[in-house]
């Protein structure tokens, strides 16, 4: 398959990757994945490391703080420890946007192995939600793999991440399951860790977010304060929670209303 994007290189010299891991974080139902990975890039102090363009991304900008369009980014980013230390490399995915057709998709996966490939990466884990009709209070982290013993490694009770999975998720779509997918053929190892949000395309899965940070870093120890995830993104879960309640609210007293007409229709009929 001939790929449709082209790579951008931000850094002047490859950095040498001591048996990284790939994180992806990707937009998709409460934008769990990239609310997470973006908070871990943020946290890491992580370095672009690449940039991803197509012909083939939604026809569409977005509008920035400066009241300035800027084109939609797919981005990977990589994180170094001191040598020494029982940390792993770790390469990160984030971005504004997936892929939005099939081919497309698997085109871009398809690139992002053979780059991880390249940097000697072997191990893939995507992140993303489950949604749920209700607003989750304590989300559960739920996990499926492209390898047996590596699920084994990642669903457990110390890591509180549930391994039956079977029967909750339907089909995983987009990169969050293509790279699993794909990297089952080429050799390359993966988990999924999916957490439980709510299924509204407004709201944000702050708390899904959360619990897989949690993960990430009770596996790998990355040293990521979870208490700083906090503040300011705590104020935006009252906010989203606010906004969601009110919506809720309103779509109740709209199907109230809508019962309300159809017995008065049956009685006027």
């Amino acid at each position: 398959m001939s790929s449709t994007w082209e790579v951008t290189q931000h850094q002047k010299s490859l950095p040498a990757l001591r048996n990284p891991i790939l994180i992806e974080g990707l937009p998709g139902i409460g934008n769990v994945g990239k609310i997470a990975i973006d908070f871990l890039i943020e946290e890491l102090k992580a370095k672009k490391l690449y940039s991803f363009f197509s012909y083939r991304f939604p026809h569409s900008v977005f509008v920035n703080e400066k009241n300035l369009v800027e084109m939609p980014k797919i981005e990977m980013y990589y994180k170094t420890f001191p040598t020494g230390s029982k940390k792993r490399d770790v390469l990160l995915l984030q971005g504004d946007i997936q892929p939005i057709d099939e081919e497309s998709c698997f085109s871009f996966c398809e690139e992002i192995l053979t780059l991880a490939k390249k940097h000697r990466c072997t191990e893939v884990i995507t992140t993303g939600g489950i949604g749920l009709q209700a607003i989750p209070e304590q989300p559960r982290v739920f996990c499926t793999s492209n390898n047996t013993e590596l699920f084994k490694h990642y669903a457990t009770k110390e890591l509180l991440v549930e391994k039956d999975i079977f029967g909750v998720v339907g089909p995983i779509v987009g990169v969050s399951g293509i790279l699993l997918g794909l990297g089952k053929k080429r050799g390359v190892k993966g988990v999924a860790l999916l957490a439980e949000t709510f299924a509204h395309p407004l709201y944000l899965g702050v708390k899904g977010a959360k619990e897989v940070i949690r993960v990430l870093e009770q596996k790998f120890g990355y040293g990521i304060d979870l208490k700083k995830m906090g503040k300011e993104i705590l104020d935006v879960e009252r906010e989203t929670m606010k906004k969601t309640k009110e919506w809720l609210s309103e779509v109740a007293a709209s199907q109230a209303g809508a019962k309300g007409k159809k017995k008065d229709v049956g009685y006027i009929g």
